[in-house]
């Protein structure tokens, strides 16, 4: 008798394998806070995540870090910080790695507008 434990297409990959699969973001509308959702490959050693909102003109306004998350999906909320009024282009950008933040595995990023 053979037991599966995960779906066919959940099961752990190693670590080379590993990548960003879904990356989503939903502002709220007061327009200060962004939804952020991020699946991963389901894996077999727990990957680290660095999430950045950038906005158009290339500032910072939010950033989270993810150490050895134990889930491949995954929803946050983040504030924008630093700057008078919301409205405007963002770029949302994730980066997976192991270990060294220098050495990212895997990068997605998307754009989207509040206002």
């Amino acid at each position: 008798m053979e037991l599966n434990f995960f779906e066919s297409n959940d099961i752990p990959q190693p670590r080379d394998q590993i990548k960003i699969e879904k990356l989503t973001a939903a502002p709220y509308p007061d327009g200060w806070r962004v939804r952020v959702g991020v699946d991963v490959t389901p894996f077999q050693e727990r990957p680290s995540l660095e999430i950045n909102l950038i906005t158009a003109d290339d500032k910072s306004v939010a950033q989270l870090s993810v150490i050895e998350t134990m889930h491949r999906s995954m929803e946050f909320t983040i504030h924008i910080r630093g700057i008078a009024r919301p409205e405007g282009r963002y770029i949302l950008r994730a980066e997976l790695y192991y270990e060294e933040r220098t050495q990212v595995q895997h990068q997605q990023e998307i754009q989207f507008d509040i206002g």
